[in-house]
């Protein structure tokens, strides 16, 4: 008598790393997606700043050309600032209060995934930025230019900048105490939206400010997407400002970073 052999052998382990990193990224997506806070930040503010700025007529001096040309690629550096620094940063610094990392460094998912998962789970809400605020602009009248060239250098530009401003918001949350990283990550928000050239063009602020602005990531990645969208180059300055930012903040997060 034949028949169908029954396999009954225990396999214990851990899944595979990839497995384990899409599972976190999906948890950490949906996290950020169900947070109110968190789409205040990702897609109301951005997109408040979008409608008013083209509204307002010349309340706001952007210089010359068609507003929205202007306001939308500085919307959607804003969008980028808002996930990859505010959000990633208060989210590990509550993370880190109620010992969430804690709890998962007990499981086999490693620190490296760990790290993986977060930063799927941005890209994630950030493609979801880019398309949303993106239709947004073009409704209003955006005439992006460039082609697949563009967009090639828009991804790369924003993966840049993600990881420069997502290595500083790990910085503020592996350092500062929970409440404190809430506070600092909102008030660096804010003040980068006013006064970090990042809605309103590096060339519209005084001489003697710009050299100083330039040097901050804020304003290299809305000036190099705003490039980019216009259909040139990013520019090598803004590239090197960003990497700069990513290995600087990357090599202190490695320091100094509590997961405890």
């Amino acid at each position: 008598m034949s028949g169908a052999t029954l396999d009954l052998t225990p396999r214990p382990g851990a899944a595979p790393l990839p497995r384990m990193v899409a599972a976190q990224a999906r948890m950490e997506s949906r996290l950020l997606l169900r947070n109110g806070e968190q789409i205040l930040l990702a897609l109301v503010i951005p997109l408040l700043v979008l409608v008013a700025g083209t509204e307002s007529g010349d309340v706001v001096d952007l210089g010359t050309g068609s507003r929205i040309d202007i306001l939308a690629p500085g919307v959607l550096a804003l969008a980028i600032l808002s996930t990859s620094f505010t959000s990633l940063a208060i989210a590990t610094g509550f993370e880190r209060r109620y010992e969430v990392l804690k709890l998962l460094g007990s499981t086999p998912l490693p620190r490296a995934g760990l790290l993986a998962g977060k930063t799927a789970a941005v890209l994630v809400v950030e493609a979801i930025q880019l398309v949303v605020l993106g239709g947004a602009a073009l409704l209003l009248g955006w005439e992006p230019s460039g082609g697949v060239l563009a967009i090639a250098w828009l991804v790369l530009v924003v993966l840049l900048g993600t990881a420069a401003f997502g290595a500083l918001g790990l910085l503020v949350a592996g350092v500062l105490r929970a409440e404190a990283t809430l506070a600092a990550a909102n008030l660096i928000y804010v003040l980068l939206l006013l006064g970090g050239a990042i809605v309103v063009p590096l060339g519209r602020y005084p001489d003697s400010a710009q050299p100083f602005l330039e040097l901050l990531p804020s304003a290299a990645l809305s000036e190099a997407i705003r490039a980019v969208t216009a259909g040139g180059g990013p520019g090598a300055e803004p590239l090197v400002v960003l990497v700069a930012w990513a290995l600087l903040a990357g090599f202190a997060v490695a320091k100094t970073f509590r997961w405890e």
